[in-house]
């Protein structure tokens, strides 16, 4: 397991600044691929990603205008990059700095990778605000 913990006041979850967390999604948004870091932070095992849509680790505070200009990008410009706070199979979150690329397989289906480092604490509190503030107005 990495070398993740949990800051007990905030129920946020940490792990190490210089990992990446990896995963890849098929044209319908289900995981085909995860590697370990990922499966530790969100908190199942990877028999347990494997087949499920990637909204399983969708953190309910986040703003669906987020996702909607994700998915914007990501079919105009073939990526995105942005802020994520994501949630854990206890519940419990972690922040992620994500990028998502859109490719086409072997068969020319499409697939998203996602590749997420660990934010600085200025840009997570920037972006607990600004989140609040947008969930606040859907």
């Amino acid at each position: 397991m990495a070398d993740i913990y949990k800051d007990a006041k905030t129920d946020e979850w940490h792990y190490p600044d210089s990992a990446y967390i990896l995963s890849e999604t098929d044209e319908r948004g289900i995981i085909v691929y995860a590697n370990e870091l990922f499966c530790d932070i969100a908190g199942y095992r990877l028999e347990e990603l494997l087949g499920q849509p990637h909204n399983i680790v969708r953190n309910p505070s986040m703003p669906r205008v987020a996702f909607k200009g994700l998915w914007n990008d990501v079919h105009t410009k073939g990526f995105w990059t942005g802020f994520v706070v994501n949630r854990r199979k206890d519940m419990g979150h972690y922040w992620v700095y994500a990028t998502v690329l859109r490719r086409l397989d072997r068969e020319g289906k499409a697939r998203y990778l996602s590749i997420r480092t660990k934010p600085n604490r200025s840009n997570v509190e920037k972006y607990t605000k600004l989140y609040a503030e947008l969930k606040a107005e859907e």
